[in-house]
């Protein structure tokens, strides 16, 4: 059985509250869990203590079981130092999308315009 330790979402439309949860990876995002393993609440400022908790010795047992957490479950154990953190490559997060360009390109070539006359 394929274990994750991910997100279970909750709360109602425009408010989400997740749930840390030990799951087969078989069975929905929001369906059957194994074991509730703490809860995140986005709404909360990043500095409050309430936004992330885990139990950190089941999410251990979990790890030691062969569970594998989702990325944005591995970013909240890296933070607590429990999985060493791992080295993301996006080259092209910072450049700009295909409208941007091409919009910057007529920008240059209308200020090259008003450069010659």
């Amino acid at each position: 059985m394929a274990m994750k330790i991910r997100l279970a979402r909750g709360g109602s439309k425009k408010r989400p509250f997740y749930r840390v949860v030990a799951a087969d990876s078989r069975m929905a995002r929001d369906g059957r869990f194994i074991e509730k393993l703490g809860t995140y609440n986005p709404l909360l400022p990043k500095d409050s203590e309430e936004r992330v908790k885990l139990d950190m010795e089941r999410i251990q047992y979990w790890l030691g079981q062969g569970a594998q957490p989702t990325d944005r479950v591995a970013r909240f154990l890296e933070a607590a130092g429990v999985v060493a953190k791992k080295e993301r490559s996006n080259p092209k997060k910072g450049t700009p999308g295909k409208a941007a360009q091409e919009l910057a390109a007529k920008k240059a070539a209308k200020a090259a315009e008003a450069a010659e006359e």
